[in-house]
């Protein structure tokens, strides 16, 4: 892969990554991931900003450019960020208008910033808001920030440059993003923790401009293959726009929680079980639960009264259970977890038997019960109010400790809880029990 590495005269931030990156290019080291590609340097005269076109004249696959970052309110930060205009073009390149994304390279050079950058220095996406936008090349902006004090900093210009340097994308998922502030803070907090690799993000002031021809652009522009939005920090009025805007235009939206769970699973895969789960329950939600393999997602299902006993128990416990599984979970508004599950791979008949061992071990551990064969009996003893008053109890306090299993006495009589008892059974039928106790 050929790598253009573009720095301006005209940039103090830029300069002091530039002669960084050069310094540590020239010192003995073992080799950085950037090096096993072909890597180029350039020094223009004009702001980066400026640069529309600039590909023209360079030979690469990927621009990376080194630059200062300003801001009013100036905080020591590191950033990365792709360029463009969602709306006007105040600062270089044309309005309306986004050069193309590298998702995966931003994702792996703001990750190296997490662990290099100086103390008391942020790191963050930046929200796309200048020049260039007029480029056929993917780039991207790596940045130091905000104000003088930080553009001339070693250190701040050194863990730059040994970000970039060290930058090894991986397999990521490739994420358009709205809302927040101009650091993008829930959008780096997921890059960070997730495989969830951003380009083009809108702050919350560019939601209300945007429409379908800017949401196409913005997908293009980064080859996504979905959207995340940070809900509170966009207006109801424009949330509920935005949502049908990304429905008309057949874009999935991702939530953190959904990110965060599908861990190393492939999107190929992951597209695979949600094509499923709508099969088996339409409009479900799902929830990954264990880390699993790659392979094809096969459904899996569970005896509907097992299922039941054992959530009706000790929904918690269930929960931590599935988290130590590597399954699906299918669920809706009305109902929290059905009965029918997805497990990936080879081992679905594993995965079945420790998910019914599961539901076993609940039970036994919240009810009496007694195994016969191939069938776990519930027993239960429920306090019978008829019984009591049958017996002279009046209804208050004694019903209490009899519930309690406390006796209690009426006149010369003592009346146990077993007496005002009645006793029910419930058989499961579970083949090969046994195996599961």
């Amino acid at each position: 892969m050929k790598i253009a590495l573009v720095s301006s005269l005209a940039d103090p931030g830029g300069c002091t990554i530039h002669g960084s990156l050069l310094s540590l290019l020239a010192t003995p080291h073992e080799p950085y991931s950037l090096e096993r590609h072909q890597l180029s340097h350039h020094r223009v005269r004009e702001r980066l900003i400026y640069q529309d076109h600039l590909d023209r004249d360079l030979d690469a696959d990927l621009i990376i450019f080194l630059s200062r970052h300003s801001s009013v309110n100036p905080v020591p930060v590191l950033t990365v960020h792709v360029t463009g205009n969602i709306s006007s073009a105040e600062f270089g390149g044309q309005e309306r208008s986004l050069a193309p994304a590298a998702p995966e390279w931003m994702h792996a050079v703001l990750r190296e910033l997490s662990g290099n950058a100086p103390p008391g220095f942020r790191v963050a996406y930046e929200v796309t808001h200048h020049g260039p936008s007029e480029l056929a090349t993917p780039s991207l902006f790596a940045e130091v920030g905000s104000s003088e004090k930080e553009w001339r900093d070693s250190a701040a210009g050194m863990a730059v440059a040994r970000s970039v340097l060290s930058a090894d994308p991986a397999d990521c998922i490739p994420l358009i993003g709205f809302g927040g502030t101009h650091y993008a803070a829930r959008q780096t907090h997921i890059a960070l923790n997730t495989r969830g690799a951003f380009g083009h993000i809108a702050h919350t002031r560019e939601v209300s401009s945007l429409d379908a021809g800017m949401i196409d652009q913005m997908r293009e522009k980064t080859r996504a293959v979905a959207a995340y939005i940070d809900r509170k920090a966009i207006p109801g009025r424009d949330l509920a726009r935005l949502e049908d805007l990304l429905a008309e235009r057949r874009v999935k939206i991702l939530s953190e929680g959904e990110l965060m769970h599908i861990g190393d699973l492939s999107w190929e895969t992951y597209m695979r079980v949600l094509s499923l789960a709508e099969q088996i329950v339409p409009g479900c939600r799902v929830t990954l639960h264990g880390q699993s393999p790659g392979g094809e997602p096969v459904r899996i299902d569970l005896d509907p009264v097992l299922l039941e006993e054992a959530w009706r128990l000790n929904q918690k416990g269930f929960l931590a259970g599935l988290d130590t599984l590597p399954l699906v979970r299918l669920s809706t508004q009305k109902r929290p977890v059905w009965p029918s599950f997805i497990t990936i791979g080879e081992n679905s008949g594993n995965v079945l038997h420790d998910l019914i061992s599961l539901c076993v071990n609940i039970i036994r551990r919240g009810e009496i019960t007694f195994v016969a064969g191939d069938h776990l009996t519930i027993c239960r003893r429920r306090f019978d109010p008829d019984r009591a008053r049958d017996l002279g109890i009046p209804p208050g306090p004694l019903y209490g400790q009899l519930m309690n299993g406390c006796p209690v006495r009426i006149g010369d009589r003592e009346i146990t809880p077993e007496m005002v008892q009645t006793r029910s059974e419930k058989r499961i039928h579970i083949p090969g029990l046994e195996k599961f106790l």
